[in-house]
């Protein structure tokens, strides 16, 4: 309640201060061929905080307009397949957009204002917003809000030192979770399609190229339509990448999304490192060198939703993965807000795209899950665990207090210490962090739907199914308690329901 308030004096105090180019009483706008007059503080109080303070100091900010309407696709659930669902959702999520959009869109290119429209979320991302323009956009009532779309600094894993384990043996990861057993049955993730938003993958890696959806093995040709999308058209972080932008082929400026994806389903002759290893993968990049925008989270959770092909035209939500594996973050350090990827991550559930998010590394501090999209109720959000089942100490707890919901996070934990994994340049690397984690639950994930195909595309009971399989026994060397649950609670705010165990979710399974 005080942060409320604290917030009210804040947009009191900015009206009050508005330079000259906002302080007009009143904003007209044509909405539906009438003119609407608002008020000067209504106008104010559509715009978040932090970039309205931006917009008075005479900046020209990227900012997220968000519209008042959202497209309601809870009808999805009553399909039967995930075919079914995601076309559903595709289809009313455009055309809700095309519809609400419209005059917004025209009102931007009247005002010389580029942008991108985004059906994900009913919102469009412009750049160089200024204080006219944000008030004539404000005063629209179509337009619930307009917030910033910040640079985002990812905090990149710790590095480890080589590892001693025999690279032709399962990684002890894998043997952890019960992968390998699943294995022994036939069940490797066949028919199944997985995909991460990350700093981009190595496609060619000697262990994912035989698994990348865009290879055809028969014919030895790549096609990267549909399967590959850069959403970083532009330099964020610094002038020079080394892939680029808007680049035509996977390529990773890193390391970290190709050591995601190599935990997803990376397999060569002597490294056993993927958790699906039969599975196919896509990828979309959503980094410049580490630096994100909610903008660029939100491209990849459309392309995915009905991937597109290289020119960005003709998507197909045929195509779209089963699983998608996100190893980022979004902090309110950063101005990010809190709500800004909520609606897309709702929507690709609903569309029976099962959503893996890493809990973050935040930890050992209680209510450390404080950042989209892991604070989601429709993300399953992951920590990370020893090769001993300690829970790390990094691995962020919940309860979930950013939103007011008190929502107990994470979800389930999986191994997240010391995995090794395919890293660019044809390499492998040690990392850790809840990032490590969270492919494991997207490639445990892919091997379910294989061996229970009515499962696939029903992202509740396989989460349910997920989480009364794993193991309770995770041990928290610093634990007291958060948000009023201890590690003897089960579910409770430091590892969830308990860490993955996909042999037991596989034997457990209708």
């Amino acid at each position: 309640m005080r942060r409320i308030t604290a917030l009210g004096w804040m947009l009191v105090m900015l009206v009050v201060f508005m330079p000259s180019n906002l302080s007009a009483a009143r904003a007209n706008t044509e909405n539906d061929g009438m003119t609407h007059a608002i008020s000067l503080q209504q106008v104010a109080t559509k715009i978040e905080s932090h970039l309205l303070a931006q917009l008075q100091k005479g900046g020209t900010p990227r900012a997220l307009i968000v519209f008042s309407e959202q497209a309601d696709v809870t009808a999805a659930k009553n399909f039967r397949t995930k075919e079914e669902k995601g076309a559903y959702v595709f289809n009313t999520l455009r055309a809700t957009a095309n519809r609400t959009q419209a005059g917004v869109r025209a009102e931007l290119e009247r005002l010389g204002i580029q942008y991108r429209a985004y059906y994900i979320g009913n919102l469009i991302a412009v750049e160089n917003l200024n204080a006219q323009a944000a008030a004539r956009i404000a005063a629209r009532r179509e337009v619930a809000r307009i917030v910033g779309n910040p640079d985002v600094r990812f905090n990149e894993p710790l590095r480890q030192a080589p590892t001693t384990e025999s690279m032709s043996a399962n990684q002890w990861n894998i043997v952890k979770i019960g992968a390998d057993k699943v294995w022994a049955s036939g069940i490797k993730g066949k028919g199944i399609v997985v995909a991460n938003q990350d700093t981009g993958v190595q496609w060619n890696h000697p262990a994912l190229k035989w698994r990348y959806r865009g290879f055809n093995t028969l014919t030895r040709r790549v096609n990267h339509n549909y399967n590959w999308w850069d959403a970083v058209h532009h330099a964020i972080e610094s002038q020079k990448n080394p892939c680029g932008f808007s680049v035509r082929a996977p390529c990773d400026d890193s390391i970290h999304g190709t050591h995601t994806m190599g935990t997803l389903v990376g397999r060569a002759p002597n490294n056993r490192i993927g958790v699906a290893p039969g599975a196919k993968w896509i990828a979309c990049r959503n980094m410049d060198q580490n630096v994100g925008r909610p903008s660029t989270y939100l491209e990849c959770f459309e392309f995915f939703l009905a991937p597109w092909n290289l020119k960005g035209e003709n998507p197909k939500p045929a195509k779209a993965p089963d699983v998608v594996s996100n190893s980022w973050y979004c902090p309110p350090s950063e101005f990010c807000e809190a709500n800004t990827l909520k609606i897309a991550t709702e929507n690709l559930r609903a569309a029976g795209i099962f959503v893996a998010v890493s809990a973050g590394n935040f930890g050992s501090s209680c209510s450390s899950v404080s950042d989209p999209p892991a604070l989601y109720d429709a993300s399953t959000t992951i920590g990370a665990t020893d090769r001993n089942d300690n829970l790390a100490s990094f691995s962020s707890r919940g309860p979930v207090t950013r939103d007011g919901s008190n929502r107990l996070k994470p979800d389930i934990s999986a191994p997240g210490v010391n995995i090794r994994s395919s890293v660019p340049h044809n390499g492998y690397g040690v990392l850790e962090g809840t990032s490590m984690a969270a492919p494991h639950i997207a490639g445990a994930v892919a091997l379910l739907w294989q061996a229970k195909p009515s499962l696939r595309g029903d992202v509740d009971a396989t989460e349910n199914l997920l989480f009364q399989s794993s193991n309770p026994n995770v041990h928290v060397n610093d634990a007291s308690t958060c948000g009023g649950t201890s590690p003897t609670d089960i579910p409770n705010n430091f590892f969830g329901y308990g860490r993955l165990d996909i042999f037991a979710a596989v034997n457990d399974a209708p």
